[in-house]
Parts: C-alpha cells; structure tokens; sequence
C-alpha cells in the first residue's frame, strides 16, 4: 500500500476544505494527516495588532516554536504540504516545519506536492518553499495553487472583512464571497486524480504538465508585476521594524507606520502605476512576461 504524508495548517478552514478535496481520489492509500501546530496558537479572527505583528518575522522567514509533529512512518511514497502565503511569504507555521528537522528527515529523497489557498500573491511564497524544499532533498514534482479570483482591490476589502470578523459572508451583502470559490474548492479533486495517477505509476516526470493541461492555474499579468517588486520592499519593511523596533511601544509606531504605507500603496499608488505599466511596458515585454508565467505554473527554481 502506498503511503501519503499530507502536512497542513489552516485558520479559518478553508485549506482543510480543498486538501480534503484534493484527497479524495486518493482511495487503498495509507494517509498520514498531520496538523502544524504552533506553541502558541495564532488568532482567528484576527485582530488588527496580530495581523500586522506578525509581518516582520514572516518576511523573514524566522521559524516559530510548534509542538513536535507526530508521524506514522519513517519514509514515504507521497508528501502533500498544504500552506498559504501571508505578507508574500510562506506563513510562519509554514516556514516553521520546512525547517523543522523530523519533517525534513522525511522530505529527503521524497516526491512532495505544494497545495496553496491563496488570496491571489502566491509566486514569491512558493519560491520560498521550493528553496526549502531542496535544501531538505525534496523533489518538488507538483504545485496546485487555488487563489480568489476576484478584482485585486475588491479581494483586500474582501479578505480583510473575512479575516477580521472570521465569516466568510459577502461584506455589507453587495461584495463577493472572500476566498477561494467553492466551485474551485470543489473541484480540487482533478488536481488529485492527477496525483494519484502518478502515484500509482511512480512516475512524477509529466505530473505539473498533467496538472497545467486542466486550465486551471492562471497568473494574472498585473499580479504578476505587483509581486515582482513588492517582496523586496516588504523585506526592507521587515528588518526596519525589527531594527526600530526595539521594544513594544516603538515596534507598535513602525507597524502602525507600515500599516498605513501598505493602504497608501495598494489604493493609491498601485493602480496609478499598473495603468502606466499596462499602457507603456507591458506590450513592450510581452516575450519575457510569457516566459516568467511559464517559470512559475512550473515547479522549477531558478
């Protein structure tokens, strides 16, 4: 019988949801279901001084403290890691167990699939995690990322109503529903069968191309620009606050400061320059912008 690690963490429940999904063609296969699980447990809803106190060590990568992970075998035949990005980032519990040294024992040598439940920025998390994942000796052979399909601005208003009141409900009754549909939740499972079959033949070579032939991951041209540039400016955001922030009082300033920078830039400064960008650059890098989407729906690491 084939042996499957499935590793996740989930806050508000909706990544349970798709990994369920995705599992469910996987039948006569001994699954593993381990859950991160943080020393101290993350809030959900959130509050608004959590949300943003978390950032700095995020972007960093700094692994939090978690309980150890028990698991059922020494060795596998399959691991799927279910993870979201948070601040453009793997999230700490995420992070935490890519470095945790039981888990990466059995990342060594071992097929792993990436499944992320993602508002629409997942490209720079997953380098993140394919980095990690190679340290460790994994074979990365497939990532299946389920985003909110969802206007850019209109998923953030979305996305914080959700987050912050922890329903899942449209806000005010006129905006979309927050998160990953529930058809593409649903759906989850065409992305397991291809799984599965690969599983069953030992033969992993074809599976992203398998997964991509589904039409289902998209990369959106505009995310696309946004992500290339904002990772960096949120890393000299991190180590500003870390540096400035030597107690709480003055680490609660550079937050509130950041905090309001992130707004000014996603209503303000952002749409001004995706409008330039699409008029001026974009037909003038449509070769190069083809080749990055193609990188990424892959799961190569430059």
């Amino acid at each position: 019988m084939k042996k499957v690690l499935v590793v996740s963490f989930s806050q508000s429940g909706q990544l349970t949801q798709i990994v369920d999904n995705f599992l469910i063609p996987f039948q006569g296969v001994d699954i593993d279901k381990v859950t991160i699980d943080p020393t101290t447990p993350f809030p959900f809803p959130w509050d608004t001084k959590s949300f943003y106190d978390v950032m700095p060590e995020t972007v960093l990568e700094e692994p939090i403290a978690i309980n150890a992970p028990r698991f059922k075998h020494s060795t596998y035949d399959l691991i799927v890691f279910g993870y979201q990005p948070w601040y453009l980032s793997p999230s700490m519990p995420a992070t935490a167990i890519l470095k945790n040294e039981a888990f990466c024992a059995r990342l060594k040598g071992t097929p792993i699939v990436t499944i992320l439940g993602a508002r629409n920025m997942w490209l720079n998390a997953q380098e993140s995690v394919k980095l990690l994942i190679k340290n460790a000796g994994g074979n990365l052979v497939a990532n299946v990322p389920l985003i909110d399909k969802t206007f850019n601005l209109i998923s953030v208003i979305t996305i914080v109503h959700w987050l912050g009141t922890g329903k899942k409900t449209k806000k005010w009754g006129i905006f979309p529903f927050p998160g990953v549909s529930k058809q593409d939740i649903n759906e989850s499972h065409l992305f397991g069968e291809k799984v599965m079959a690969s599983l069953q033949a030992g033969d992993y070579e074809k599976l992203q191309n398998n997964i991509l032939t589904l039409n289902k991951i998209n990369i959106n041209t505009s995310i696309l620009f946004i992500e290339s540039r904002a990772k960096k400016l949120f890393r000299i955001w991190a180590k500003t606050i870390k540096k400035k922030g030597v107690n709480a009082k003055k680490r609660a300033f550079w937050l509130m400061i950041f905090r309001n920078y992130l707004y000014f830039a996603l209503f303000i400064v952002s749409p001004i320059i995706l409008t330039v960008y699409t008029l001026v650059f974009r037909p003038l890098t449509f070769g190069r912008i083809k080749r990055k989407k193609e990188y990424f729906r892959s799961v190569k690491l430059n």
